[in-house]
């Protein structure tokens, strides 16, 4: 016979944060990925690569992105046993795609699909689905890890399934494309490739950095880029392994790294094969590149991925909303 979920609601707006939260370091810090740098240029010749002339630029580009949001923070505890409280997080979270055409009919661009769901995520064996009135708050329950805090966890747990979305919205859109099309489109992740590798003819885009990958010597190129160039191709992983290189996409003077952003592709490609896509990044990226004047997150983020960002985060609900809903709802 399975136990009551019961539950109290945290009044702290999730938005700020958690007053249960672990800090996390700040800084550029070095990564232990293992690095080969002579995959397009032996590391004693590295310098940059300009674009292509000639490039021919996919007929199709398939932007993805997901958003996710805490809509509360939970504490769990069961009406039958008297034992410690569980932590939960109440999340939306969705995924969505854009399809930008360029063929001889034109350019053109619109949502191509999207997805939108609800998940309570927590270590609480007695969690329950949550019924809400915009979609109800299914259950994801995870085993505790003494290594990783809790916050971290759950919120890994989140990510996780926000990536499986993805997957499964970019797929849904490329399946509704035209047969002569399906061949020769480009799939553009927002984010990490990690988990999504597996995915033809798509790139990593990487607008933020966490860690420094390259070794000082190389390293140096990157904040000598030119616009429209990057770095050559090089491998790395520890885990994980992909390609990757740097892009420094149009920008106004600004620090040493603005406009920098880094791309990677799956480690399964032929060496000539993740070449071929790096020469295409400079292609369809620089493209697409936002102007500060109307993002301020310009230039990396991209025209297609704000616009379907700005969309998605309006298909979540309203927070305030849900949020009082769970508070009136809990056991």
């Amino acid at each position: 016979m399975s136990t009551a979920m019961s539950y109290s609601v945290e009044a702290w707006d999730p938005s700020y944060g958690s007053t249960f939260a672990a800090e996390d370091e700040d800084g550029l810090s070095g990564s232990k990925a293992e690095l080969e740098p002579d995959i397009e240029i032996p590391a004693a010749e590295w310098r940059a690569i300009g674009p292509r002339k000639g490039q021919n630029h996919p007929p199709t580009v398939l932007f993805v992105d997901g958003v996710r949001r805490v809509d509360a923070r939970i504490w769990i505890r069961s009406a039958e046993l008297d034992d410690e409280a569980a932590l939960g997080l109440c999340a939306s979270y969705a995924s969505g795609v854009v399809v930008c055409r360029h063929d001889s009919r034109g350019n053109s661009a619109g949502i191509g699909g999207s997805d939108v769901r609800r998940g309570l995520f927590t270590t609480a064996l007695e969690a329950r689905e949550i019924p809400a009135p915009a979609g109800n708050y299914r259950a994801h329950v995870t085993d505790a890890d003494p290594a990783t805090p809790l916050p971290a966890l759950l919120s890994a747990l989140l990510q996780q399934r926000l990536s499986e979305l993805e997957i499964s919205v970019a797929v849904a859109a490329r399946d509704q494309l035209e047969p002569s099309q399906q061949d020769e489109d480009l799939l553009v992740i927002d984010g990490p490739l990690r988990g999504r590798q597996h995915l033809p003819r798509t790139i990593g885009y990487i607008k933020t950095h966490h860690s420094r990958y390259l070794p000082s010597e190389l390293n140096q190129l990157v904040s000598k880029l030119e616009p429209g160039y990057r770095t050559p191709v090089f491998r790395m992983g520890t885990n994980w392994e992909r390609y990757s290189w740097y892009l420094r996409l149009p920008y106004r003077e600004g620090a040493p790294w603005a406009g920098i952003v880094r791309v990677e592709c799956s480690a399964d490609l032929t060496a000539a094969d993740a070449v071929e896509l790096a020469y295409l990044s400079q292609s369809v990226l620089v493209r697409y590149a936002s102007d500060e004047i109307k993002d301020p997150r310009a230039p990396q983020n991209l025209y297609p991925i704000a616009g379907l960002e700005r969309e998605l985060r309006r298909r979540l609900g309203n927070p305030q909303l849900l949020h009082r809903s769970l508070r009136t709802r809990r056991g």
